[in-house]
């Protein structure tokens, strides 16, 4: 499913059950197996299906399924005179010396102020993209909407599974989201960006199991990398021959903040530019004394 639409109807819907569990069932593995080899997972904190159960139903599911914005809406709808003007977050002015900064990250990686401040002001020439769904295109999460997101990602899974995720998030909770979408300069590429904040443990293991399942699982096509954030994973879902709309997906973790980015456009995808956007999101987000 998508972070960005209402998920397809249950049939549609891949189960992603953890990928431990998968593995030993093709292998037919005992338990004792099927726990060494999750042994070598990626960990994740006071819980060890964590990073499988939230990645494969938020990530996968993104990746796989689309935001489905389509040609005819890259081209006509959001044209320069049919897009009415939006506010959206300004760069920021540098503080004086003895000003205390109104957004930014700690030492220890805990990020502070507005999710607004916190993502990317529109870079020149980029403006205001569609919705991001019932979230709109330029939106601080209220409490209500993160607890909304939510069920968005698990909506059509089977029950199970929905139930193991909603008390993963309950165990590591969203104190934060955000969520800012982009038009590029040429009109055929949407980029989708979300900020979402939580315990930095459960952070760093989701981005660890989103690099393995776009490194290693043979479900995406190897996307481009961030040029320096070697942390960061871009990948593409496998396209029929003759597509005329693709997608690129990519995830890091900085600190306690998780980013995301989703972006759709006519083939081909200029991957470089829509890189360079998620490079510059995370030099904003970057602790100091970081290099990047």
């Amino acid at each position: 499913m998508s972070m960005t639409e209402t998920p397809p109807s249950d049939e549609q819907q891949p189960e992603l059950p953890p990928p431990a569990q998968t593995d030993a069932q093709a292998d037919g593995q005992t338990d004792g197996q099927t726990d060494a080899r999750a042994d070598h997972q990626p960990a994740a904190p006071r819980r060890a299906m964590n990073p499988a159960l939230r990645v494969g139903a938020a990530v996968v599911a993104a990746a796989v399924l689309g935001v489905g914005i389509g040609v005819g809406i890259l081209r006509t709808q959001y044209q320069d005179e049919d897009t009415a003007p939006v506010a959206v977050a300004a760069p920021s002015a540098p503080p004086s010396a003895s000003a205390s900064p109104a957004f930014g990250a700690k030492s220890n990686g805990t990020h502070f102020g507005s999710m607004r401040e916190l993502l990317l002001p529109m870079p020149e020439q980029y403006r205001l993209g569609p919705d991001a769904g019932a979230y709109g295109n330029d939106t601080e999460l209220t409490e209500d909407q993160r607890k909304s997101w939510v069920e968005d990602q698990i909506r059509g899974l089977p029950k199970k599974l929905q139930d193991a995720l909603r008390k993963e998030w309950e165990g590591a909770p969203l104190k934060g989201g955000g969520v800012r979408t982009f038009i590029a300069p040429s009109g055929d590429y949407v980029a989708t960006v979300w900020l979402l904040q939580y315990h930095q443990d459960a952070v760093k293991a989701d981005a660890a199991w989103a690099s393995v399942l776009a490194s290693d699982s043979g479900l995406f096509r190897l996307g481009p990398k961030v040029p320096g954030h070697e942390q960061a994973s871009c990948f593409l879902p496998h396209a029929a021959p003759g597509d005329k709309i693709d997608r690129l997906v990519c995830s890091a973790a900085e600190g306690d903040l998780r980013i995301e980015m989703e972006v759709e456009g006519i083939a081909p995808l200029p991957k470089d530019k829509a890189v360079n956007l998620f490079s510059q999101q995370l030099d904003r987000l970057a602790r100091p004394g970081a290099s990047v």
